[in-house]
């Protein structure tokens, strides 16, 4: 399974691709360079992590994504509640709601989803 767990710069990084894909891996060093001031040489290095983790691809000089922003945003979730929550989301829930009461509108929302998902 792919690592999904991304540190800032890689984060700001991933999101300008998906921002401006599919971009050619020139204009992606051109960008880096006027948004983060990096060189040729660490666009390629944060791309290439990103390539490793299955989030993007560079096919004849073409960036894309392998998978959407909101893919990626969920398989993190998904990663988070496994490792933090031993795969369950009632007891995630139950952590965060100890803290954070959740309104009328929050619970008719899970409701739906809870109906929707039903076997």
């Amino acid at each position: 399974m792919a690592d999904y767990k991304l540190g800032l710069m890689e984060m700001k990084f991933a999101e300008l691709i998906w921002q401006h894909e599919p971009i050619a891996s020139g204009e992606l060093v051109k960008l880096c360079k006027k948004e983060f001031e990096w060189k040729k040489s660490t666009t390629y290095t944060m791309l290439k992590r990103l390539i490793e983790k299955e989030i993007f691809q560079n096919n004849n000089s073409q960036v894309t994504s392998l998978i959407s922003l909101e893919e990626f945003k969920a398989k993190q979730s998904e990663e988070f509640i496994e490792e933090e929550f031993e795969g369950s989301l009632p007891k995630f829930l139950t952590a965060f709601t100890s803290k954070n009461k959740l309104t009328e509108k929050e619970i008719a929302e899970l409701q739906k989803l809870i109906d929707e998902n039903r076997s």
